[in-house]
């Protein structure tokens, strides 16, 4: 096993009580992949069939409203697992894209084999946290379009995500927090101007 694979994987199941054995077994199911620049990782229409841990690149997801225009609805960077999460378990049709940003480095694990770790006690518990955490963003953006300002909801970016402001073009950002490009380089001026 590459020791590359074997070194950000670990990162990312090394707060678990996998018993050696058993991380090995794990380890050994996932596939490095690479994506390059506007690559589609998952397309609307399609069934998603992988599970992806992201350790290097940005990716979006994004649908194209009644209007057709172009809407992103979450972004991904390192550490992030980049899914559609109701077409890979219900194994139902994906409603938007999941398109690479940048050029991305990815490890990738297929339903079925996903399912058969879920034996062992520890990657159940993986995979439950970490379904908890992405309900709760969800949740969180969803009540934040509602009850936040754009300003505060581009503050809220800037807190929690700093390297997809950093590394994401600015149209795509704006379309996330529900406003217009315009509006938005009017908030980060108005920002820019308060420090």
């Amino acid at each position: 096993m590459a020791f590359k694979q074997r070194h950000f994987l670990n990162e990312i199941f090394k707060e678990q009580n996998f018993k050696s054995e058993e991380l090995e077994l794990v380890l050994q199911q996932f596939q490095r992949v690479e994506f390059a620049k506007n690559d589609f990782l998952v397309r609307e229409g399609q069934v998603g069939n992988f599970y992806y841990f992201l350790e290097q690149g940005f990716a979006r997801s994004y649908s194209i409203d009644l209007r057709g225009v172009d809407i992103t609805t979450n972004f991904f960077s390192t550490k992030d697992i980049v899914i559609d999460w109701q077409s890979y378990f219900l194994k139902s049709h994906c409603r938007e894209n999941i398109q690479a940003i940048t050029p991305c480095i990815a490890w990738k694990i297929t339903f079925g084999d996903f399912m058969k770790l879920f034996k062992i006690e520890a990657f159940r518990e993986v995979g439950r946290t970490n379904l908890i955490k992405s309900y709760f963003e969800l949740k969180s953006h969803s009540l934040s379009a509602i009850t936040s300002t754009a300003t505060e909801r581009y503050l809220a970016l800037i807190a929690d995500k700093t390297d997809i402001v950093q590394n994401v073009p600015l149209k795509q950002i704006a379309t996330y927090l529900g406003i217009a490009d315009t509006s938005l380089s009017r908030i980060r001026n108005a920002i820019a101007g308060n420090k």
